[in-house]
């Protein structure tokens, strides 16, 4: 999921549907190649350059099958496939956020990928994300890359206030933060006011946005506003940033950080090649990475994130098959290695860890707080009740609004998302 990720791609509405290629009317030669559209989105940046070259190798190797790549932007994306799907005019292949997947498997706008070419190697791969990749029974997605949150920290700072080891709870982390201040002259954390990063301290009280297997709104239950209340202790007191809600919050954080002007954030590995350009970290090793603190539970943990291709269901059966062929090679272990070691992002499968991809800091950090990952559940309005909690959260950070009020505000948004769900 990216959470508020800042898409640097620039692609316009009307390009992407002239480059939509699923349906019967695919521009193909009788005689030539298939020619399959990918809907990529992925940072334009950062990543995208690595999947081009892939793509190159792929069609190297399969000279009947051509790929058309476009990158969308990610916040972008979600709204756009669901459009075009319903139209029958979506791409064959889609880099979906794990979260989009249930949605649009409800919908049937992807194809069950059990027993095809696409999963074939589906013992290599994380069982929980292949879980994650399940809507009522049946496998809509491969996947592609994988994230959580953890904090991450500049050892640096932290060893010049006396502080060798990550804060194991919000309080320790409160402590480390004014000890930070006082004698590294910085602030010792910076939070997020976006629901996605918020959703760690949930976790730590032992509850969630909903539960789904009871069918029941718990925003804002007891625990939740217990979670809710620490989160928001976080924005005031020696060495903590105050709350920043304005549009470009993400990238001042992100900015902040990597430029040493603030010793640790709460951030996910889609960030780590950004890290490495910063002042701060061109030295990688400085990079601490560190599973989030727990909550008054004793529990620690962040939402399982990540992508996975799916196959759009509109597609013909020719682009079908070449689209299966095309999803298994770009989540092969060769690929997935590759991709690891030019993107710095988490492989899914376990045969892609090599001692060369485990080299880097970041990667053999970030694998290391990935057990205590949560898979969300499959739910498909899921995604979207984090909506009602990034308009409402900025609200209460900033005290224009009450955290009851707020919560409250938050609870009956949703209430409306799954009106099936008790409060």
């Amino acid at each position: 999921m990216r959470r508020g990720i800042a898409a640097t791609a620039l692609v316009a509405s009307f390009a992407l549907a002239a480059t939509a290629c699923g349906g019967s009317d695919s521009g193909d030669k009788a005689d030539g190649p298939v020619t399959i559209t990918w809907w990529d989105t992925s940072n334009a940046t950062n990543e995208a350059p690595t999947y081009k070259a892939l793509i190159k190798q792929f069609e190297a190797v399969n000279k009947d099958i051509k790929v058309k790549y476009v990158n969308v932007p990610f916040d972008q994306a979600q709204n756009k496939f669901d459009t075009a799907a319903g139209s029958k005019g979506a791409p064959d292949v889609l880099r979906s956020e794990v979260g989009w997947t249930p949605a649009f498997a409800k919908k049937s706008y992807l194809l069950p990928l059990d027993g095809t070419e696409a999963l074939k190697d589906q013992s290599k791969f994380q069982p929980s994300l292949i879980k994650q990749a399940q809507y009522e029974g049946k496998t809509y997605g491969v996947p592609f890359v994988t994230d959580t949150l953890a904090l991450v920290y500049n050892k640096a700072l932290f060893k010049k206030a006396g502080i060798t080891e990550a804060p194991k709870t919000w309080d320790e982390l409160k402590a480390d933060a004014a000890k930070i201040d006082s004698k590294a002259k910085v602030y010792g954390y910076w939070g997020s006011t976006q629901s996605y990063y918020a959703q760690t301290f949930l976790y730590g009280e032992g509850t969630d946005t909903v539960d789904a297997g009871a069918k029941k709104i718990t925003v804002n239950s007891a625990p939740a506003k217990k979670a809710y209340g620490t989160w928001l202790s976080l924005f005031k007191g020696q060495g903590l940033h105050k709350a920043d809600t304005t549009a470009d919050a993400y990238a001042h954080i992100q900015d902040a950080f990597v430029n040493g002007k603030v010793a640790s954030i709460i951030q996910g590995p889609w960030e780590i090649t950004n890290f490495y350009k910063g002042s701060a970290f061109k030295d990688k090793s400085n990079l601490g990475i560190a599973t989030v603190p727990a909550g008054s539970t004793g529990k620690a943990g962040a939402p399982t994130g990540g992508h996975n291709l799916s196959v759009y269901a509109g597609s013909d059966s020719a682009h079908q098959k070449a689209a299966l062929k095309f999803v298994n090679f770009m989540t092969s272990a060769k690929s997935q290695t590759e991709i690891a070691l030019k993107n710095s992002t988490l492989p899914t499968r376990d045969d892609a860890y090599t001692a060369e991809v485990k080299a880097d800091p970041g990667i053999a950090g970030f694998q290391t707080v990935l057990p205590s990952a949560q898979p969300r559940p499959a739910l498909p309005e899921y995604s979207s009740l984090w909506g009602p909690l990034d308009t409402e959260l900025p609200k209460i950070a900033d005290g224009k609004e009450s955290l009851d009020k707020g919560l409250s505000n938050a609870e009956l948004a949703i209430a409306k998302l799954v009106p099936d769900f008790s409060k």
